[in-house]
């Protein structure tokens, strides 16, 4: 008898990335010492044996981070200090003074090189100039015009090439200087977000916060077999969303099977997609296509439909087209060239055992090579 696919969890997934690394965690005197957010989250990441250290001036959160008195930076050997308390107790405090917090968390992420670095702020240090929504990801290319010597004029923005138009947040011009710095001496990527959500940016892909990165290049390609479990679950969550039509599980393999991903800097999961091949029509579909939210604003959906378009271009296809239920995802297509037709302009095999009341809600676009 064969074994029902595990559900995939996001949470498992990084805590067997994070598994024998070590996560800094630094907390200013200006956030409100919430106790419960830090207690839960480094237990968990013990007991994954994983080890924790806490950088703050606020003694209440230093004891939480537990190994006995903390380690102050300046002191003699301080890193090798730390490192036998991580040793004994997988957590441990390093107390930073509050009036020079940013400089010296800087001092001490160049010399301890977390794994990763998650500073606690309320408030996003960047805004959109215009419009609402989250800002999810952050590149170099992004934070070196907000932080030229000469900014623009006060509340007008910067905009990178192809990227959306930002601006410092007011008073977080320092912290963002220090998260440059940190990411040029080396350090992979810095997470912020606030103590409530310290748990969901750790340990899941949509996150809640903000990710700065040096580069924010996304790579497209076909799924591998170790990407099957995030891929089928990203799919699970969208049909259960309703933004994808709910399919059984040959269908699903066909999915899976034909499926492409975007990796964002080659390892985060981005969006997922399936390029389905109608072969005797000489066309292809673009199916079940669905972006996480975190990455919605890099453009994940997009990089899947010109690689599709490139490879039906490849293989001498005459069509691509895909179809939708959603006015969002209409107007996708069309900003990328598609037009709407008529269910008999696409292969007559796609609506073979097809729900007809789904049918007759459907948008198809298609798109002429």
């Amino acid at each position: 008898m064969s074994n029902p696919v595990r559900t995939f969890s996001e949470r498992e997934f990084y805590l067997e990335e994070f598994h024998g690394r070590t996560i800094g965690i630094a907390w200013p005197a200006e956030e409100p010492p919430e106790q419960e957010p830090l207690a839960s989250v480094i237990d968990e990441l013990v007991q994954n044996e994983s080890q924790v250290v806490l950088l703050s001036p606020l003694e209440p959160m230093l004891a939480l981070a537990g190994g006995g008195p903390p380690v102050d930076l300046d002191e003699e050997n301080a890193g090798p200090r730390l490192w036998r308390k991580l040793r004994e107790n997988g957590s441990a405090g390093m107390r930073i003074a509050a009036d020079r917090f940013e400089a010296d968390c800087e001092r001490a992420v160049l010399m301890l090189r977390f794994s990763k670095l998650v500073w606690i702020q309320s408030t996003p240090p960047v805004e959109r100039s215009e419009g609402s929504g989250r800002i999810s990801v952050v590149d170099l290319a992004h934070l070196e015009p907000l932080l030229a010597p000469e900014p623009p004029a006060s509340g007008a923005a910067v905009a990178a090439s192809a990227g959306p138009a930002l601006r410092v947040a007011p008073g977080r011009r320092g912290l963002l200087e220090t998260i440059r710095r940190m990411i040029e001496g080396g350090v992979s990527a810095v997470n912020v977000c606030a103590a409530r959500d310290l748990a969901l940016e750790l340990f899941t892909y949509t996150g809640a916060g903000i990710f700065f990165t040096r580069n924010r290049y996304a790579e497209v390609r076909r799924l591998a077999i170790d990407d099957y479990d995030p891929a089928h679950d990203l799919i699970a969550r969208g049909e259960a969303d309703g933004f994808l039509v709910p399919r059984g599980p040959e269908a699903r393999d066909s999915i899976l099977a034909n499926g492409v991903g975007v990796f964002i800097e080659g390892q985060y999961l981005a969006g997922v997609g399936a390029l389905l091949p109608y072969e005797q029509d000489g066309a292809m579909e673009v199916a079940s296509l669905f972006a996480l939210t975190r990455y919605i604003g890099e453009g994940a959906g997009g990089h899947i439909v010109r690689f599709a378009v490139d490879v039906a271009r490849q293989q001498g296809l005459r069509y691509v087209f895909g179809c939708t239920t959603s006015d969002r995802v209409k107007t996708f297509f069309e900003s990328h060239g598609f037009r709407s037709v008529g269910p008999d302009e696409v292969p007559k095999r796609k609506w073979v055992d097809y729900d007809p009341e789904r049918r007759a809600r459907l948008h198809c676009l298609r798109l002429d090579l």
